[in-house]
Order: structure tokens, then sequence, then C-alpha cells
């Protein structure tokens, strides 16, 4: 079991199998906790590097005011009845 005054292993190959083992020790009640936590921190790591691809794609002029502008008239365009 995992404490608080456990020294916490920060390789992936040995901290794998521990979360792996706690996880086989919830209850049946907890195992939808643990997936929403698990979504969470997908959820972070995904919103976390979209937010640097759209800095990175701002500073490098592939995003632009002009060409957001266009993309909405073009879905507009090709999707009259979702204005």
């Amino acid at each position: 079991m995992i404490t608080l005054n456990s020294p916490a292993p920060t390789d992936p190959k040995e901290l794998r199998p521990l979360l792996h083992a706690e996880v086989d020790k919830l209850c049946d009640e907890d195992l939808s906790a643990a997936r929403k936590a698990l979504l969470e921190i997908e959820l972070n790591r995904v919103t976390a590097e979209l937010g640097r691809e759209m800095d990175e794609a701002w500073a490098s002029g592939r995003i632009t005011k002009e060409s957001i502008d266009e993309a909405v008239r073009e879905y507009r365009r090709t999707h009259p009845d979702r204005r």
C-alpha cells in the first residue's frame, strides 16, 4: 500500500506496477472515482498540450484573426443551418 510516508518512486517502470496494484485493490464502488480521476489527469494533459500548440500557432502566424474569420465564414457557408 502506498502511504504518505513511503518514498514515492519516480521511475515509471517502478511506479506503473505500484499504481496497477493499487487500482486492483480498490473496491467496486471506488472504481468509478478512480476512472474519473484518471480521465481528469488526461484532460489536463491534453488541454495543456493544446494550449502549447495554440501558442506556437499564434506566434508562428499559422493562426491569425483573419484565418479564424475565414474559417468561420467557410463553416457558415457549408453549414447554413448552424449559425
